[in-house]
């Protein structure tokens, strides 16, 4: 293979770089958070139930309102090893050489992201809820990596946010059932940015590569969608939920040039629809344990499918203790198997991609995940508390961390290359709440 196709560029998630389970935060508020990310099968907070399950709302009395953030602290490394042509003055035309850009760390280290949220129960049956929470995204930055004098890895910084602000209501049919709907309002921010490049010399001088920068610039768009649940509350001892979340399509416009010719295209990205359902127990006063499981269905939305992401099946685990009254201890687990899978990849065979003009291999596909897009963590540990100074205001508190996740993609013609993405994460969570 004399002149093979070197695509450098970007799939962007996120200037909050904090994908956890694919690039979906494993919970916004620091109660879920502290607990593995749990709240569908059982109530962890009022606010939280706007976005996990807002069937839970009609649980919560009064007025009840939070304002919080999350510090997230990613630690991502990259390495590639591909064809790279070194035409040059002293080099014969056309020479082409394994280039390996040795790991790399992304600069992309410290993102905030707010949350806030109101719950008021209009009457004994109804309830209304306003959230906005920073909920998707993922970022990378190796801009002025540099092996020999090289762009490492092509200066790839990839950018996305993606934010729901959720109206929601619901309503307690019986003593032990609720149920709600909610629509979602989403914003979504994307800038892809690197360097692409066709390894041949299409002007027939030496030196002078096919290359151009490809990224277009940060686009915003807007997308609706919608969310039902139900909720099921025995005496405050046996509860279950359940949630379907609807998908969200997304258009980002005039983002990326795939082949040069200085227009850039769209990129279709819809976030995918999710199915959940849990259950919960509280067999004494101050003990309560719950278990959620949920379906993302990544394999279904526009984008991510081109991408080969595959679908996930998300287990969160968390438990709460109060050894006294005004004070609760969290701790949880989540898991989530990676959606981006490495392996031998094709490097011969033209995938499509909504809407850029040009065609990607398997291992180009793979060089964007996990270069541009490493949403590849798994396995996350929590821990939280909350304490309630006074009866209208509390705090609390949660950290994360997410062990570090590897993941290699190799050429299935066996050239030697390869490409492969390290994930690691810690998080902290802050929310204060009143309610009255």
């Amino acid at each position: 293979m004399k002149k093979t196709v070197l695509i450098s560029a970007l799939l962007g998630l996120s200037a909050l770089s904090f994908a956890t389970n694919g690039d979906n935060l494993i919970g916004v508020s620091p109660a879920s958070r502290g607990m593995g990310g749990i709240g569908v099968g059982m109530p962890v907070g009022a606010t939280d139930s706007v976005f996990r399950n807002p069937a839970w709302m009609s649980y919560y009395k009064g007025f009840n309102m939070s304002f919080g953030g999350i510090v997230f602290l990613p630690e991502v490394k990259a390495r590639q090893r591909v064809f790279v042509d070194t035409d040059d003055a002293n080099s014969n035309p056309n020479t082409v050489v394994l280039f390996d850009s040795n790991k790399q760390t992304s600069q992309s280290k410290l993102f905030v992201v707010p949350e806030v949220g109101i719950v008021h129960s209009i009457s004994d049956k109804l309830s209304l809820g306003l959230g906005a929470f920073g909920v998707s995204g993922m970022g990378v930055d190796y801009r002025n990596k540099l092996t020999n004098n090289q762009p490492s890895l092509n200066n790839m910084h990839t950018n996305f946010q993606f934010m729901r602000v959720i109206p929601t209501l619901s309503y307690k049919v019986n003593e032990a059932i609720s149920v709600a709907g909610a629509v979602h309002l989403a914003y979504g921010s994307l800038d892809m940015g690197a360097i692409m490049c066709i390894n041949q010399d299409n002007d027939g001088v030496p030196g002078h590569p096919n290359c151009w920068n490809a990224g277009g610039g940060q686009s915003q768009t807007y997308g609706i969608g919608f969310q039902v649940g139900v909720a099921y509350n025995m005496g405050d001892f046996v509860y279950a939920g359940a949630t379907y979340q609807s998908p969200v399509a997304m258009t980002y416009k005039r983002v990326f040039d795939s082949n040069g010719n200085n227009i850039f295209e769209d990129l279709k990205l819809t976030q995918p629809q999710e199915l959940a359902f849990g259950v919960g127990v509280k067999p004494v006063k101050n003990f309560k344990l719950g278990v959620d499981l949920r379906w993302i269905n990544w394999s279904g939305a526009k984008g991510y499918k081109e991408f080969q992401w595959d679908d996930q099946w998300v287990f969160a685990l968390g438990g709460e203790l109060k050894p006294v009254d005004k004070l609760a201890l969290r701790a949880g687990y989540n898991y989530g198997k990676s959606p981006i899978k490495g392996g031998a990849k094709s490097v011969s065979n033209q995938n499509r991609i909504p809407d850029l003009s040009a065609r990607f291999r398997d291992f180009n596909i793979a060089w964007f995940n996990l270069i541009g897009f490493p949403a590849i963590t798994e396995q996350h540990v929590t821990l939280g508390l909350g304490y309630e100074f006074t009866k209208n205001f509390g705090v609390d508190f949660a950290y994360k961390r997410a062990f570090n996740k590897k993941v290699r993609a190799t050429d299935n013609a066996g050239m030697g290359m390869f490409v492969e993405a390290e994930n690691a994460q810690s998080a902290y969570s802050i929310g204060l709440n009143w309610k009255f």
